[in-house]
């Protein structure tokens, strides 16, 4: 697929800030001479998430067609179309869709934008269309857009008026200390329990804070290996294996990128055949040590990160207690999940591994604790994994 023109990119924008999730589809000139277009691997994913079609579990030929109900959207509202989703006989079954009377409203190449909404699915020619200008004018696709926009954006709203109510007072004490105070003060304010929950936040908003000024990696997911297939069957195993002495405690604390191998000799790869992350040491006898199932992970950030508010703070110390202003947040919606493998690989996320091994000097017994490993992303290429965001001042 090419690459966005600045039209195209000005329409997702604004689909995006309107809180409506899109995925792609380019007819080619042979396409819309046969009526036919490849379903996509993201957009296979973006039906199968919405529970509208698995291409997985469909039977090959024309008695095993799905049809759907869908529009077209055009400068004055929509046309009726139906979605046909089959697997031919020939060519070992590739996903095939088409959405009837296309050919009116497209050319070769261009950019398509479909959305779903109550089952049905909804066609945008993102090429043609400038949805700014129509967005001016009452008609049926403006009403539908608002519509979605105004449903699904009612928590994020809620939300944003209780860290703006937070924000207006100033200068708040910390509740802690280290990396973790700043995300406790402000899930404190907001009035959420302090627990080891995996799932967003607050009411499926994921809260990401963080000090403005240290330039920090930002934490998208928490996530171990798996050790079934793994070399090493526990975090501690590399603990005692990679660990190092630091006053009373034995830890391995650091990070771990595809670009080169860190002081450790630790490094990762990505392994395309078997679509695995591998983390491997320099030592031959150790080698491939830790393995992660890349759909695993893939899961993980869409789970994380369907929808998340990055707060970032200023940080001042007074008689040295520390004190947060929450000064602007970052709203992002529905990662592009296919940038992620190009994203390690290109050194941009990284893995930071944060484990300790303590003695309780009562009972001399020793306890290893694992915070990560963290999948982390570095903190200005946000939006190359995630659609264009919303941003808010809280000044």
């Amino acid at each position: 697929m090419r690459l966005f023109n600045p039209l195209e990119e000005k329409n997702i924008k604004i689909l995006t800030s309107e809180n409506i999730e899109i995925s792609f589809l380019m007819p080619t000139a042979t396409g819309l001479q046969k009526s036919i277009m490849d379903a996509t691997a993201p957009f296979r994913l973006f039906l199968y998430e919405r529970g509208i079609h698995d291409y997985g579990t469909q039977g090959q030929g024309i008695e095993y067609k799905k049809l759907i109900q869908s529009h077209i959207a055009t400068e004055d509202g929509f046309i009726s179309s139906q979605t046909s989703l089959y697997r031919p006989v020939t060519k070992k079954g590739d996903p095939r869709i088409w959405f009837s009377g296309l050919k009116k409203y497209a050319d070769p190449n261009d950019m398509l934008g479909i959305f779903e909404f109550g089952m049905e699915l909804y066609v945008f020619n993102l090429t043609k269309f400038d949805i700014e200008q129509i967005l001016n004018v009452t008609n049926p696709l403006t009403d539908l857009i608002r519509s979605i926009s105004q449903d699904a954006n009612k928590v994020a709203q809620e939300l944003l008026l209780k860290i703006k109510t937070i924000a207006a007072r100033g200068h708040i004490q910390a509740i802690g200390t280290g990396d973790t105070a700043i995300g406790r003060t402000l899930e404190s304010l907001i009035g959420i329990p302090m627990n080891s929950r995996q799932e967003p936040d607050y009411k499926g908003i994921e809260l990401k804070s963080f000090r403005d000024k240290r330039g920090n990696r930002k934490t998208l997911f928490a996530k171990v290996p798996d050790w079934n297939l793994s070399k090493f069957k526990s975090s501690a195993e590399i603990l005692n294996q990679f660990g190092y002495k630091r006053g009373d405690d034995f830890k391995l604390y650091c990070t771990v990128s595809t670009l080169k191998p860190n002081s450790q000799g630790l490094f990762l790869r990505i392994d395309e055949k078997l679509d695995q992350l591998v983390e491997s040491s320099q030592e031959l006898k150790i080698g491939d040590f830790a393995i992660w199932q890349l759909a695993t992970l893939h899961d993980e950030l869409k789970k994380k990160h369907k929808e998340t508010f990055w707060i970032a703070a200023d940080s001042s110390k007074i008689n040295e207690v520390e004190y947060f202003c929450f000064t602007k947040i970052e709203h992002t919606r529905s990662p592009i999940v296919s940038q992620f493998d190009l994203l390690l690989e290109q050194g941009i996320i990284t893995l930071d591994h944060l484990i300790k091994k303590t003695s309780n000097g009562k009972t001399n017994k020793e306890r290893v604790s694992e915070k990560g490993p963290l999948f982390k992303i570095k903190p200005d290429k946000l939006e190359l994994l995630f659609p264009p965001s919303v941003k808010y001042s809280l000044r």
